[in-house]
């Protein structure tokens, strides 16, 4: 499990071309030898895709796993008093979105002290 707490940045609506300035601006600094904070984030380009990823049931998931710890899919199934089938694919697609880990012995865990969504919003049209 991580030690130090991070925070897991989900953004919507940022573009590819921030991503990559973002991106290059730390390689940037780390190769003038500076101290970098890490950025651990996933980017949806509509709201829709983020809330297909992270619909009510699994932020009710990554509460459970953030209060009690890490737990087997089976035991959080049950304090969930959810479908395991459900629960297990639920934990799967949050770990393809980094929000969970599973660790060597099949535990679950949400590694991150936050989840931080920042949703951008479109350029504003001249009228």
């Amino acid at each position: 499990m991580t030690t130090n707490p991070q925070i897991l940045n989900v953004t919507v609506g940022e573009s590819l071309r921030e991503t990559g300035a973002r991106a290059a601006a730390a390689m940037k600094a780390i190769a003038r030898g500076e101290k970098v904070r890490p950025h651990f984030g996933v980017n949806f380009e509509q709201m829709g895709q983020m809330l297909a990823a992270f619909t009510p049931k699994r932020w009710e998931l990554i509460a459970a796993l953030r209060q009690s710890g890490p737990l087997t899919v089976a035991e959080l199934a049950r304090r969930l008093g959810r479908d395991y089938k459900n629960v297990h694919t639920d934990v799967n697609q949050l770990i393809d979105w980094m929000a969970v880990e599973r660790a060597d012995d099949g535990r679950v865990h949400v590694p991150w002290s936050e989840i931080v969504v920042d949703m951008k919003l479109p350029e504003r049209v001249a009228a």
